[in-house]
């Protein structure tokens, strides 16, 4: 059953159908950047959501979105104070503050000068990049899950399915991509899975049988993943009238998408909240640390929270490689596909997939959406 609350009373018939033309906003164009958030209170409701899943007091959610903000407002100037000696960043939930490696002391005091701890390691982000590229071009078998540069550990972290870790195609790869460069091996409970769902009831939109979900609006469309729908194949709403069709769509390699909207369906920027917390304005699209908080909105599972893991990890789908993905321990379900990935005020990225369900827990992969802004030209929708 479609939800029926949306927004406060006056935004209420401008989400009806607004909504599935959108989820949310960002900068007023690619180009230009991310724009920063206003100082506005966190919603009652949000607080909750990031106490039930992050298992917080009201205070420690209130401190900790407060200490995110000023982290990702840092991470600029550090990794300008860091130049060549940057190995990565990541926000630490404990001590409240971002941290830098870097690969020189003799940096070290001018990125404590910009608000930021610092960590000595000895790869710098540049070298641990090509190490993952190098990852990149090799075929992975369906028993390896993923992989990525992890800075606080200093290499580049391949996640193996735990009940394929002795498979000798499993082996044989761990053995070319210890040759690639500095590497370390996790073991995951299940092989990631892409959420798109057959036909069924809730808060979606339709292409084919396929239901997947609104990510953020843009000037003239919406953004959501790729995986859902081919260029040209047309897109029904929740009430199963026409909006238009997809302008642009690639997977796998990227998980990206964009949906062109008319035949009286019009963009607003908001994220759908879905009774959780009040429908979300979205007011810029500063990418959050590693280690930051971040909620997400579907059309099954509708709100979930938890933070980010990891950066530019690439995903083995059984689909074929997606990369440059944020990997999250937000879960979700079938259906979700394409929603908002949201951090505070600022829009991260569309759902692309998973493991896991939202009974049992799991991790959730999204595109970056200025990447997917940056690729199409397209410009956000923003309060």
């Amino acid at each position: 059953m479609r939800r029926t609350t949306i927004l406060r009373t006056g935004l209420s018939a401008l989400l009806l159908l607004g909504s599935w033309a959108t989820a949310s906003a960002l900068p007023a164009s690619a180009a230009e950047g991310p724009t920063r958030s206003t100082e506005a209170p966190a919603s009652a409701d949000l607080l909750t959501a990031m106490q039930r899943d992050l298992g917080l007091t009201r205070d420690q959610a209130e401190t900790r979105l407060a200490a995110e903000k000023a982290a990702t407002a840092v991470e600029r100037k550090a990794r300008s104070a860091a130049g060549s000696a940057y190995g990565g960043s990541w926000f630490d939930a404990d001590s409240g503050k971002l941290t830098v490696a870097v690969t020189r002391a003799a940096r070290a005091d001018a990125v404590r000068a910009s608000g930021a701890a610092v960590r000595l390691v000895r790869y710098d982000a540049r070298q641990l990049d090509a190490a993952k590229e190098r990852l990149d071009a090799l075929r992975a078998p369906a028993g390896v899950g993923s992989w990525h540069v992890d800075p606080k550990v200093n290499k580049v972290v391949v996640n193996i399915v735990t009940s394929h870790r002795n498979d000798n195609d499993v082996q044989a790869f761990l053995s070319r991509a210890r040759q690639a460069g500095p590497v370390t091996v996790r073991h995951t409970p299940a092989a990631p899975r892409t959420f798109a769902a057959g036909t069924v009831g809730g808060d979606p939109y339709y292409t084919g049988n396929v239901r997947c979900s609104i990510g953020f609006s843009v000037h003239g469309g919406f953004v959501t993943a790729g995986h859902c729908g081919s260029p040209s194949a047309a897109v029904y709403g929740w009430d199963r009238s026409y909006i238009g069709n997809f302008q642009g769509s690639s997977f796998p390699g990227n998980d990206y998408a964009w949906v062109n909207v008319g035949s009286g369906w019009w963009t607003v920027p908001v994220v759908l909240g879905w009774g959780t917390v009040p429908d979300q304005l979205v007011r810029g699209s500063a990418e959050a640390p590693v280690g930051a908080s971040v909620c997400r909105s579907g059309s099954t599972t509708h709100w979930h929270c938890g933070t980010v893991l990891a950066k530019n990890e690439t995903v083995n789908y059984s689909q074929g490689a997606v990369h440059q993905m944020t990997k999250t321990s937000v879960c979700a379900e079938p259906g979700d596909s394409g929603g908002s990935f949201i951090s505070g005020d600022q829009a991260q990225g569309v759902t692309s997939g998973g493991w896991g369900n939202c009974r049992s827990g799991g991790e959730t992969w999204h595109q970056p959406v200025n990447e997917i802004l940056n690729r199409y030209g397209l410009r956000l929708h923003t309060a």
